[in-house]
């Protein structure tokens, strides 16, 4: 089944705190996740902010999302992991809740395989970029999505591939021991250079699409760990 609910969820670390994070969370966090139904889809290093981690996940649908989170943060394993990872937090509250833009612009994950626990990362590892667009907060999912587009031809313009491209899923969040942030309207959009040579020209695309809010789009650059899924 294709998911049609994802989490764009960034955390702001302790210093020094990010490899110990990564260690538990590609080690002991991913498959578990998956086996209570949720999609584990990629997860970043961001070498601009060294006490950032960001990631995705997915989930089918809202039901599946508000059945899979307490049977995880009520499990067994987040009881044994979950106080080591916490440990490595300031700031855990920065999660977008988001929908495709479109039909089938969610992740593609088919084909993808993740590579086994203790694996050690490349020094080569490849770069992506993730932007997220503002429109005001009572802008229209077709409002929206016409700036998902926007977006997405701007990157396809730069030579680069749009992986998703995602809005804004205002739905009531099913499980508030884990808030959201509320109030937003945005487009958020993950893409893959085609040679790091374009990525400043790409991030030059990105900042000139329009939007009328007066917020500058937030972009940055991404590095996966090596037991991402998109890496």
């Amino acid at each position: 089944m294709t998911d049609t609910v994802f989490e764009l969820r960034r955390y702001t670390l302790k210093p020094g705190a990010r490899e110990a994070l990564i260690d538990v969370f590609d080690n002991h966090l991913v498959e578990t996740q998956e086996a209570v139904g949720m999609s584990v889809v990629c997860q970043f290093r961001d070498p601009a902010a060294p006490h950032q981690f960001v990631w995705f996940r997915g989930f089918a649908d809202q039901e599946a999302r508000t059945r899979a989170l307490p049977a995880f943060y009520g499990g067994p394993v987040w009881a044994e992991h979950g106080p080591a990872a916490n440990e490595t937090m300031l700031e855990w509250h920065d999660v977008l809740m988001l929908k495709p833009a479109a039909p089938g612009s969610g992740f593609r994950t088919t084909g993808h395989e993740r590579l086994p626990p203790g694996t050690a990362d490349l020094e080569d590892g490849r770069t992506y970029l993730v932007a997220v667009h503002y429109l005001a907060p009572k802008a229209s999912d077709e409002e929206a999505a016409l700036l998902a587009k926007m977006v997405a031809d701007a990157v396809g313009s730069a030579g680069s591939e749009v992986l998703a491209s995602l809005i804004s899923d205002r739905s009531e969040n099913g499980f508030a021991r884990l808030p959201v942030r509320e109030g937003e309207c945005v487009a958020v959009t993950l893409m893959r250079p085609a040679v790091p040579q374009a990525i400043p020209a790409l991030e030059a695309a990105l900042r000139a699409v329009a939007v009328d809010c007066g917020r500058a789009p937030d972009i940055a650059r991404l590095v996966p760990t090596a037991r991402s899924l998109l890496r």
